[in-house]
């Protein structure tokens, strides 16, 4: 099997000689079809947020179920999948009460990864899933049936992107219709934020970011206003188009500290902020909790959209299906996976909503 390891931090090698483990009781063994290129994967790859080297990287992913192994029931092979990094076990306190992304269980392929060099060496799975490679062997909880109509390229994004940053706003703060919305950051995952406060039916959606292009992606998915926040305070634009009050939620949806801290300066009393994009580990933050508690207000972690992805992804398809969903939209360009590097050198320098890896 070929897939892009990291041997060091930062630096993906595309591998020709590397086993992939049959699948195990609950389990399936998926031959991909395409694989999104998501800031998570570069963070992890930079050692922004720890973990063990080699380890193949890349979790938003979709392709064909090639073998299912004991007492797995919800696929076939044959069947098209979406391959998302959510494992749950379905009965822990957490899935109980519907929240399957912050499962506590530990599963057999936690303790043990699916890859191994040709010499034995074991390789880590990344995300839960090492999709940065032609197969994966990942666990039955993680994968959800697609129609075979829907292309996978466009359904690997659903896995992660969408799901989390439209998921914030409909699962998470559970936006109510003829809100005030700001979303900071206008990427993959913003944009899918703005496609939410559109479906939530949310009066103002104001999209904040620096770059121009991402600004006019942001309105062609349904923001209602633009703010580049490298040319205007966007504290002062946000008050100006919601005369003085605030906005009822932001989600900041990039992982960096001046976006989190300018969010508290734009909520009106009641406002919710949403932390949708994940900092590196140690980033701290301040606020005034004094203001915070006198006003009302609310910080909300959203991971991974709060998604339920048995019912959300279906969901999705059907709105992608009535072209009530952009997916298309969100791929900049395809790579082949011997190409990976410079895929990511080109995320890295904000050239891309997503860029896919096809297999």
């Amino acid at each position: 099997m070929k897939a892009a390891v990291c041997r060091e931090f930062g630096k993906p090698l595309t591998i020709e000689d590397i086993d992939v483990n049959p699948p195990q009781a609950g389990e399936l063994k998926v031959d991909l079809s395409a694989c999104a290129i998501c800031h998570s994967d570069i963070i992890y790859m930079d050692g922004g947020w720890g973990g063990k080297l080699p380890a193949v990287y890349g979790h938003e992913a979709a392709g064909v179920v090639a073998e299912v192994g004991s007492g797995v029931n919800n696929v076939v092979p044959g069947d098209h999948v979406v391959v998302t990094l959510i494992r749950s076990c379905g009965h822990c306190r957490y899935c109980s009460q519907g929240k399957p992304v912050i499962c506590d269980t530990s599963f057999h392929l936690d303790a043990e990864s699916p890859l191994n060099s040709k010499q034995g060496q074991p390789i880590q799975q990344g995300l839960r899933t090492g999709a940065f490679a032609e197969t994966v062997t990942v666990d039955a909880s993680q994968v959800v049936v697609i129609p075979k109509t829907v292309p996978l390229d466009s359904a690997s994004l659903l896995a992660c992107g969408v799901i989390t940053g439209l998921g914030a706003v409909i699962n998470t703060a559970d936006v109510e219709p003829g809100s005030d919305v700001v979303v900071t950051g206008t990427g993959g995952v913003g944009l899918n934020s703005v496609q939410g406060a559109v479906l939530a039916g949310a009066r103002t959606i104001i999209a904040i970011d620096l770059a121009d292009d991402k600004l006019r992606a942001a309105k062609d998915f349904g923001a209602t206003h633009a703010i580049n926040g490298s040319t205007q305070n966007a504290v002062d634009e946000v008050l100006k188009l919601t005369d003085g009050r605030g906005v009822d939620y932001v989600f900041i949806t990039v992982g960096a500290k001046p976006a989190i801290e300018q969010a508290f300066k734009l909520l009106s009393r009641g406002g919710e902020a949403v932390i949708v994009g994940m900092p590196e580990s140690g980033v701290m933050t301040e606020f005034d909790p004094g203001a915070f508690a006198g006003y009302g207000q609310r910080v909300l972690g959203s991971k991974m959209g709060s998604a339920r992805i048995d019912i959300d992804i279906p969901m999705l398809v059907d709105l992608y299906q009535q072209k009530r969903l952009k997916l298309d939209e969100l791929i900049t360009a395809r790579y082949a996976l011997d190409d990976i590097n410079e895929a990511i050198t080109s995320v890295r320098n904000g050239e891309a909503l997503r860029h896919i890896i096809v297999f």
